[in-house]
C-alpha cells in the first residue's frame, strides 16, 4: 500500500513523499489518520536528541479509523475511531503494576522507534525508514500499530481536539491531578505555557486551587494562561528593572514544563514547606541542577520526575474527554491546524513557538490524499 508520509533525512530536510506500507501483523490495526498533534518531543527526535534512527517518520499524537487488522486485536473492528498514545508492552513489571509510562521496553519502542522484532512497516523506495516512532510515527495518511496501545474514541470529539490528549494535554493534567493530587484551595504554580503547561493551569482550574501563577518568557502565552484561569502571571527573561518575583508568594505544588536547570531550582525554591514539585519538561543533555540538600530535608519539600503525567491514556483519556463535553477542557484556545502538506511550516512554527499545539490533518479536504 502506498502512503504519504512526513519523513526526516538524515541531512535534516523534511518531505512529504510516497512510502510503502506493509499489512498489519498479528495484533496490528493499519490506521487511516484523521490528524496527529505536533510535539516538542517530535522535534527533539527530529534534531538527533533522543537517538531516533534517521530516515524517520515522527509523530505521536495519533487520531484515526481503523482500516484493517491482523490476527489476535480482540475488543476492536474495522470501522473503530480510536487515539493512539505512547508505546508500551503491556507485559513487563512496570506495565502489569499500572505504570506503563514505565515499561520496560519503553526506550526502544518509543525513541528507537521499532516492533519488538526491531523492524518497521514503511519503506521509502524499497528502503526501510523509523517508522515505529512512539509505537505509530503518525506523521502520515496511514500508520500501523500495536492493537495494545489503541484508546477507543467517540465520534463527538473532533480529531484536531483529540489528538494534543494523547501527550501534551494528557502530561499537564495528569501531572496535576494524579502525580501531584493537587486539593482544592492548594496553590499551583506552572513553568512554562506550552500546551503541558496550558494544560497544567486547566486541570488546576478542575482541581478548584486557591492560586494559579503561571511563569513563561512571552507574554501573549501568559494572556492565555489568565483566560484559562490563572490568577497571577510572571513573564521572565525582559529587563523591566524589577524583580518578576517580588510578589510572589510560596506555592504547595509546582509543574516544570520546561526542563531546564535553571527552571527547576526557580521551581523548588517557590515552594512552600512540604510542597511538592513534577518535573515533566525535557532539557539539554547534561544541564544540571543545584538543589541545597539540608534545605530539601528541612523544608520537606520532594522533587519527582513524570513521564506522561505516569498516565494510563486507556484511563486517563476518557476523563479528558468527560472534561471536555462538560466545556472545562477549551482545547480549541491552544489548537492551530495544518494540512500535511505543510508540515514543515507547522514544525516551524511550533520550534518558534508561534503556536501552542500545531495538529496536521490528514483528510482530502485538506488536499492530503
Amino acid at each position: 500500500m502506498v502512503i504519504q508520509a512526513v519523513v526526516a533525512g538524515i541531512n535534516g530536510s523534511i518531505r512529504v513523499m510516497d512510502c510503502e506500507m506493509d499489512l498489519p501483523g498479528p495484533g496490528e490495526v493499519r490506521l487511516r489518520l484523521e490528524a496527529c498533534g505536533i510535539c516538542h518531543t517530535d522535534l527533539l527526535a527530529i534534531d538527533g536528541e533522543l537517538g531516533t534512527p534517521k530516515p524517520m517518520i515522527a509523530g505521536h499524537e495519533g487520531v484515526g479509523v481503523i482500516e484493517a487488522l491482523g490476527e489476535g486485536c480482540d475488543g476492536f473492528a474495522m470501522g473503530d475511531r480510536v487515539l493512539t498514545s505512547y508505546a508500551a508492552c503491556r507485559e513487563c513489571p512496570s506495565c502489569r503494576g499500572g505504570a506503563p509510562a514505565y515499561c520496560r521496553g519503553a526506550f526502544a519502542l518509543n525513541f528507537l522507534g521499532r516492533r519488538v522484532n526491531g523492524d518497521g512497516p514503511v519503506r521509502v523506495d524499497g528502503r526501510p525508514v523509523t517508522s515505529q516512532f512512539f509505537g505509530q510515527s503518525s506523521f502520515a495518511t496511514h500508520t500501523v500499530v500495536a492493537a495494545r496501545n489503541l484508546v477507543p474514541l467517540p465520534p463527538d470529539i473532533p480529531a484536531a481536539l483529540a489528538a494534543p490528549m494523547a501527550c501534551g494535554v494528557q502530561t499537564g493534567m495528569s501531572t496535576v491531578m494524579d502525580v501531584l493530587d493537587v486539593q482544592p484551595g492548594e496553590r499551583l504554580a506552572v513553568f512554562g505555557c506550552g500546551a503541558v503547561g496550558l494544560a497544567a493551569v486547566m486541570a488546576g482550574v478542575l482541581r478548584g486551587c486557591e492560586r494559579i501563577v503561571a511563569v513563561d518568557l512571552r507574554a501573549d502565552r501568559l494572556a492565555l494562561a489568565a483566560e484559562l484561569g490563572a490568577t497571577e502571571t510572571v513573564q521572565v527573561g525582559v529587563d523591566t528593572g524589577a524583580d518578576p518575583w517580588a510578589d510572589v508568594a510560596q506555592v504547595d505544588a509546582a509543574v516544570d514544563a520546561v526542563g531546564t536547570a535553571a527552571v527547576m531550582e526557580k521551581a523548588f525554591g517557590l515552594l512552600d514547606r512540604r510542597g511538592r514539585l513534577a518535573c515533566v519538561g525535557v532539557g539539554p543533555v547534561g544541564d544540571r541542577a543545584r538543589i541545597d540538600a539540608r534545605e530539601l530535608v528541612f523544608s520537606g519539600r520532594s522533587i519527582r520526575g513524570s513521564i506522561e503525567g505516569d498516565a494510563d491514556p486507556r484511563e486517563f483519556v476518557p476523563r479528558m474527554i468527560d472534561h471536555w463535553r462538560a466545556g472545562e477542557l477549551p482545547l480549541e484556545k491552544l489548537v492551530e491546524t495544518y494540512p500535511l502538506s505543510q508540515a514543515a511550516r507547522a514544525l516551524q512554527a511550533l520550534r518558534a513557538g508561534d503556536v501552542i499545539k500545531p495538529v496536521l490533518q490528514m483528510n482530502p479536504e485538506n488536499g492530503d490524499e
